[in-house]
């Protein structure tokens, strides 16, 4: 199965933990299997600044560093435990069991949209605490 990417001039993304970065308007076709995240979907480590985006940027990791996936697996296992201990909502709870499940499965592309859903919430839920501070 063929994969085509377009990208915008300037455009970063990370194939098998290479980093691109686009010189003009390009688009590009996978013909095999490959990790791949596009410029949106990678996380530097210094917006890492919350439960929910630690956890993303972990399992990033271990998305594009294969070579280092226990390293990576034992950090996800101790940060979904702690975020989990501070969630209530049974929509975010559910998020992380699917995310859960998608690492356990070790798809991590699958779990980092998971995440995604996670990093929302805790996004709301911070709104609405300093609503509440307000």
């Amino acid at each position: 199965m063929t994969l085509r990417i377009s990208l915008r001039d300037g455009e970063k993304m990370i194939v098998n933990g290479a980093v691109i970065r686009s010189i003009g308007r390009n688009s590009i076709e996978l013909e095999n299997h490959a990790a791949i995240l596009r410029g949106r979907e990678v996380m530097a480590p210094e917006e890492a600044n919350t439960p929910a985006r630690r956890l993303y940027f972990a399992c990033m990791m271990a998305y594009i560093h294969t070579d280092q996936l226990e390293t990576y697996q034992e950090q996800i296992l101790t940060l979904l435990g702690d975020l989990m201990n501070a969630l209530e909502a049974p929509e975010a709870k559910a998020a992380c069991a699917s995310f859960a499940h998608n690492v356990a499965l070790s798809d991590f592309y699958r779990a980092l949209a998971d995440c995604r859903v996670l990093i929302s919430y805790e996004a709301e839920a911070f709104g609405r605490l300093e609503t509440r501070a307000a």
